[in-house]
């Protein structure tokens, strides 16, 4: 059988790596009739940084986008990320955990189960693998391809081969970060084809420029199963586009028996929903074949460019992607994907921030050193593990999660009062501490979206201004104003370009007044001076390195403190860093608690 199928990224891995994870349920559900229409192999709507971001900045029950979209594609296969024993969070769960998690995504709607490790550690997926086959789902093995000195074309049929005899009813090559060339691409789907019994499928971001050429590479040396994007969200760091590869196809032996006049209609669709979303496009989502140098994956980029704009940051990206690869020799070249794209990614950033490297070492980091992701493929820099774990540290060279009882039943009890399903209770576990502000949120009836700035002349792309015309009268007089552009919403004093009468002048607007999400104001100048901290100056004062918000706070004033000791823990980009006592001595006093945001250089904790 020479048909090629396409599995459909729109829902996403398209807008995860365009406009980091930010489409809402809303924009997708109205074109899912047409969608359901299309034949697809696969639809891809869930998993990935879905979860997160929809509990972090939609503020929607991911598991009810999860059963809406069943409900609107009842003819299609969903699709979803999973990260073997990570899931969709940050860490290894016990196996319990990852058993319930899989019931219920299946029971909700998932069909096909793409499983990978961040480390291609076999161990971590067994589980999940096993717990697809009892539900009666489709298992899809994935190699997260990669290169470095320790990765072999040999060693990754040789995974897809164990793969296969784990359960998996596929294997999938995982290119994230767009690093196959044509000819790599024949040589390992030639290889993989010659010795597997299951359909090969490719995966592969267009960040370099060559995914399209792979793919067709793949088809001619076997593979049958292609994922692309529709037009409106492919190309850059996102995937081939859909209708690009089903006319390319067309008429030849490969044809994919798709209608192109009705993937262009949906195209249409979604070029017109991008828009609404022009606050989170990045200018570092296009073609850029420094990826080739760096191996930065396209989800990873587009979150890193948001992250570091709120860090303020956003102009040193550069040395950013200068530092990741230096990161990932230290840790022994794990592939970049999630999570270890986002340890290496938020460490690099900490070390070009902070103008030391390792200044400041993230806790996953730490978790990585000591073995808690899996074995590395290559070796570690141990300078850098003594200097973050110490030389007592045991190794650990079993499966992580054998050391991990099972904590369904703790997890369930730790946030009973807020769960209302099995599944609120795996949101919490997922995300502790987003996860509970959101069912909390949920049950006093305050969640609100992130706001989405309005569409301008300049995120539509179009020359013209958009104009607001009005009339204002005032002691008799009346005037004819036009607003025909605005500085951000950011800048204290807003500039407002406008003509009065056909007369052009510039209005500065100075806010004095904030409405919160809750309803309540506040004055900017209460805004600009929320933090009253002041500056650490004094050896013992415990301060931070870069912004973020306060997880934990570890000690309370009167305890007796050595230095070096852990007395909080910070979130910066979905990393947590423990931050240590400079000095010994006592807790004078603490200037914080759990929530607060903080700023380099602020006097948080005091010691004497």
């Amino acid at each position: 059988m020479s048909q090629v199928y396409v599995t459909d990224t729109i829902l996403r891995d398209a807008h995860q790596s365009l406009i980091a994870t930010r489409m809402r349920t809303e924009d997708m559900l109205p074109i899912c009739k047409k969608l359901d229409q299309v034949g697809y192999w696969s639809l891809e709507c869930w998993g990935g940084a879905t979860f997160d971001a929809c509990i972090r900045f939609l503020k929607e029950d991911p598991w009810e986008r999860l059963r809406s979209l069943r409900e609107a594609l009842p003819n299609t296969r969903l699709q979803m990320l999973l990260r073997g024993q990570n899931l969709l969070g940050y860490r290894h769960y016990a196996d319990d955990v990852v058993r319930k998690f899989i019931e219920l995504s299946a029971e909700n709607g998932i069909d096909v189960f793409r499983i990978f490790d961040a480390m291609n550690d076999i161990r971590n997926l067994q589980t999940a693998i096993d717990a697809v086959k009892k539900a009666d789902k489709h298992a899809q093995g994935t190699i997260c391809y990669t290169t470095s000195p320790v990765h072999t074309k040999t060693q990754f049929v040789e995974m897809s081969k164990q793969m296969e005899s784990m359960g998996c009813d596929s294997i999938a090559i995982k290119d994230m970060a767009g690093l196959l060339t044509p000819s790599k691409t024949a040589e390992l789907v030639k290889a993989l084809v010659a010795e597997l019994n299951v359909p090969v499928f490719i995966h592969s971001h267009a960040t370099a420029g060559l995914a399209d050429m792979c793919q067709l590479k793949a088809i001619e040396n076997g593979c049958r199963h292609i994922d692309t994007a529709i037009s409106a969200f492919a190309g850059g760091t996102s995937h081939p586009p859909t209708e690009s590869m089903v006319a390319a196809l067309r008429d030849t032996e490969y044809d994919t028996g798709l209608d192109l006049e009705l993937l262009q209609e949906i195209g249409f669709y979604f070029h017109e929903i991008r828009k609404k979303y022009h606050q989170f496009e990045s200018e570092f989502t296009t073609l850029d074949t420094r990826v080739q140098v760096n191996q930065v994956p396209g989800g990873m980029i587009s979150n890193l460019s948001n992250q570091l704009k709120q860090q303020d940051a956003l102009g040193r990206m550069n040395n950013v992607l200068t530092e990741i690869p230096r990161v990932r020799k230290d840790l022994g070249y794990p592939p970049l994907v999630t999570p270890t794209s986002q340890i290496v990614g938020t460490q690099a950033v900490m070390n070009v921030l902070t103008g030391e490297r390792y200044k400041t070492i993230t806790n996953e980091v730490k978790l990585y050193l000591q073995g808690r992701y899996g074995k590395a493929p290559g070796a570690i820099n141990q300078a850098l593990k003594i200097q973050a774990i110490g030389t007592e540290e045991e190794p650990i060279d079993c499966r992580p999660a054998d050391l991990i009882p099972d904590e369904l039943e703790k997890l369930t009890y730790e946030i009973h009062s807020l769960a209302e399903s099995e599944e609120d209770v795996l949101t919490y576990a997922m995300f502790p501490e987003i996860g509970q502000e959101f069912l909390q949120q949920r049950k006093d009836g305050t969640l609100v979206p992130e706001p989405l700035e309005p569409v301008t002349a300049a995120s539509t792309g179009t020359d013209k201004p958009i104009p607001v015309e009005f009339e204002v009268t005032m002691h008799g007089e009346t005037y004819v104003i036009r607003v025909d552009g605005t500085g951000h919403k950011s800048m204290k004093k807003r500039p407002f370009y406008v003509t009065i009468d056909g007369i052009p002048e510039e209005v500065l607007l100075e806010t004095i007044e904030v409405i919160q999400p809750d309803g309540s104001t506040s004055t900017a100048e209460q805004d600009d001076n929320k933090s009253k901290r002041r500056r650490a100056s004094k050896p013992g004062d415990v301060s931070t390195t870069m912004p973020g918000v306060i997880i934990d706070v570890l000690v309370k004033e009167g305890d007796t403190i050595k230095e070096g000791a852990p007395v909080l823990v910070t979130e910066a980009m979905k990393m947590e860093t423990e931050i240590h006592a400079p000095v010994s001595g006592t807790i004078k006093a603490v200037h914080i608690q759990k929530g607060d945001a903080v700023n380099p250089d602020e006097t948080l904790i005091e010691i004497e």
